[in-house]
């Protein structure tokens, strides 16, 4: 099966400026865009759903926990029914902003905190399928390879897409080691290679997060990894 690679985008206004987030985009399948939660505007949206058409890259919902503050990185103590709320207007946001470019809403990664929390608790894996439902029943949900959030989904009909990350390291339970720890990210290339061709197997889709340093050596050498 093929590999996807993947990246969340559209957080940081300095690397649209700087042209970092069109180099690391040429390397990508996927794009997951921030959509006004976490990080994000309309304007930025827009731009790198532009960018998303001129290199043929996919372009995906990334909905988080609305506290830019904390970029979307601490759960926020919210009912099952807000987080689906805010999960459904920012996926409408993006696909509304796509659709206008010809390019709608290929598929939904959630972000950070709500990521985590949905790989380990059904009910908010369970919130957040109940706010796609709401904009389109037959999306195509991505979660952490192995955990509760692709049981629940598929539970409820939704394909899914098992993800792994080149660029984060694992805890022995599978779960992602927190990033208040020092050696939480890999930014060595080879190392990130390595990791995705051990933990590859029975995933569709690799994550290079785009702001951890070296992103786009680590994209670049595991591109190279999965086209062999």
């Amino acid at each position: 099966m093929r590999l996807y690679l993947n990246s969340d985008v559209g957080e940081r206004p300095d690397a649209l400026r700087d042209g970092s987030e069109e180099e690391l985009l040429r390397l990508l399948d996927w794009a997951n865009i921030a959509c006004g939660g976490h990080a994000g505007d309309d304007e930025s949206m827009a731009q790198v759903i532009g960018l998303c058409r001129t290199h043929g890259v996919e372009v995906g919902a990334h909905p988080g926990y609305p506290d830019r503050e904390r970029f979307g990185r601490e759960a926020l103590d919210l009912a099952p029914e807000a987080i689906s709320h805010f999960v459904f207007e920012q996926v409408r946001a993006l696909d509304a902003i796509g659709r206008a470019q010809g390019l709608p809403v290929h598929h939904v990664k959630p972000h950070g905190a709500l990521y985590n929390q949905a790989a380990v608790d059904p009910a908010v894996a369970h919130a957040i399928a109940e706010g796609v439902r709401r904009w389109k029943p037959e999306a195509l949900l991505v979660g952490l390879a192995g955990s509760d959030m692709l049981r629940v989904w598929q539970e409820l009909g939704f394909a899914v897409a098992p993800e792994i990350f080149a660029d984060r390291r694992y805890e022995p339970d599978g779960s992602l080691r927190p990033r208040r720890f020092p050696d939480a990210l890999i930014a060595n290339p080879e190392e990130a290679a390595e990791q995705v061709r051990r933990r590859g197997a029975g995933a569709v889709t690799v994550c290079v997060h785009g702001d951890t340093p070296n992103a786009v050596a680590i994209a670049r050498a595991v591109r190279r990894s999965i086209a062999g």
